[in-house]
């Protein structure tokens, strides 16, 4: 006989936590189906929708009094879901390239990775130490999670699916660059933790051969090897009846996933294996209409994975943490959406062959979001800040991802409708 009850109360019992979650994630559910589904008839985004429902389910969360997840302590929960997004968006993105390999069709994004990135995290690092009064270490991981751009929210400006028309120059610069520049950014993000939890500078050689050399081109070899690999095995699977076409569908996401992980596993960035593990897929068959199908399933998890990460993201925020910040960090979003970004890109384009509109376009679309919630809760489960510190770093970070979200969504449509007229 058992002792206590165990899930059972007398009377009624209403206002359960878990069926108030299921409750409202089927609303969303219906929500972004909706939003997809008349993407280009509004003059915003859909991420603007889901954060809209996610702060909502934070008010409701706040009426109820049930607390909700705290980005500090539950921080690998957080890291592992904004993970997962980041998988296979920049594994999408790489499907979708359409552009040869050559330095002359890369040479801009290059610029983008190895110019605007590095002096973006070291204008956040500095602000943060000047106005903020950050450490050296926060300032630097502040400055590495929010220096790159977005695969997942920069979807809808970047590259456009397989089989279609080539993209111009700006689409393919601007998603080339949201989906690269993430795992380039995880060497800066390891400088930071360095600084903050060993200081001084004799682990310098180290971290240059191990977290910037090795981890990237083992990280690119491993990614571009698996995504031959899986591409030449879904054709011949489908081609040999021995794929389902109804199941052929996803199969980029369990790709995605090996490469991410066994990258991973041998120490290299699994986000940059991820990316060429997508271009290589392409590149096996470059015509092959199973690309689009693959693509399409792809994407389908991608929007998916946005709509989780934004609605987490909603719900987490408080009155309390968007005080956090203070003056210096709700300061920092404008100052570097607005200014930073454009300055950078505008200079660094300033000869290119692109259009003045063009040029406007990549530079105004340097969207910020999971990638950039994924290093600050990396860093937060590093343990190598301050409790206040962290604090800052997550949601200064987060303000960031917000204010982009709504500048940028409310500005999406407008703008690709422009660089199409």
């Amino acid at each position: 006989m058992l002792s206590a009850p165990l899930a059972a109360d007398i009377g009624f019992k209403v206002a359960d936590e878990f069926a108030l979650a299921v409750v409202g994630f089927g609303v969303a559910l219906f929500a972004a189906i909706g939003a997809l589904s008349h993407q280009r008839d509004r003059v915003f985004s859909a991420s603007v929708i889901y954060l809209m429902l996610g702060l909502m389910a934070a008010g409701a969360l706040s009426l109820l009094g049930i607390a909700p997840i705290d980005p500090i302590r539950d921080a690998l929960l957080v890291e592992h879901i904004t993970e997962l997004a980041l998988i296979v968006a920049v594994f999408s993105t790489g499907l979708a390239i359409n552009r040869r390999l050559s330095w002359d069709g890369w040479r801009a994004v290059a610029g983008l990775i190895g110019i605007v990135l590095p002096l973006s995290i070291a204008a956040i690092a500095l602000f943060g130490m000047l106005a903020m009064g950050l450490s050296l270490g926060a300032a630097i991981v502040l400055g590495a999670a929010l220096g790159p751009t977005d695969p997942v929210l920069a979807g809808d400006v970047g590259v456009e699916a397989p089989g279609t028309p080539q993209e111009g120059d700006a689409r393919f610069n601007l998603g080339t660059e949201a989906a690269l520049n993430d795992g380039f950014a995880a060497p800066f993000v390891l400088l930071g933790i360095f600084v903050a939890g060993h200081g001084g500078t004799d682990w310098l050689a180290e971290w240059a051969a191990a977290d910037v050399l090795y981890a990237i081109v083992v990280g690119a070899l491993l990614g571009g090897g698996g995504g031959y690999v899986f591409g030449a095995l879904a054709v011949r699977l489908r081609d040999a009846q021995m794929l389902d076409r109804r199941l052929d569908f996803y199969f980029a996401v369990p790709s995605a996933l090996v490469v991410y992980g066994s990258a991973e596993f041998v120490g290299a960035y699994g986000l940059v294996a991820a990316f060429c593990a997508g271009v290589a897929f392409r590149r096996y068959d470059f015509e092959h209409e199973h690309n689009r199908h693959v693509y399409d399933g792809a994407e389908v998890i991608e929007k998916f994975g946005e709509l989780v990460v934004l609605l987490l993201l909603g719900t987490m925020v408080t009155t309390g943490a968007l005080q956090v910040p203070g003056v210096a960090g709700w300061v920092l979003a404008p100052l570097l959406l607005i200014v930073i970004r454009p300055a950078l890109v505008m200079g660094l384009f300033a000869r290119s062959r692109m259009t003045i509109r063009e040029r406007a376009f990549v530079a105004w679309f340097g969207v910020r979001g999971v990638a950039a919630l994924y290093y600050a809760v990396l860093v937060v489960g590093a343990d190598v800040l301050a409790p206040a510190e962290e604090a800052t770093v997550f949601w200064t970070v987060a303000v960031c991802v917000m204010v982009s979200i709504v500048i940028h969504g409310l500005s999406a449509t407008s703008a690709m409708r422009r660089m199409s007229g």
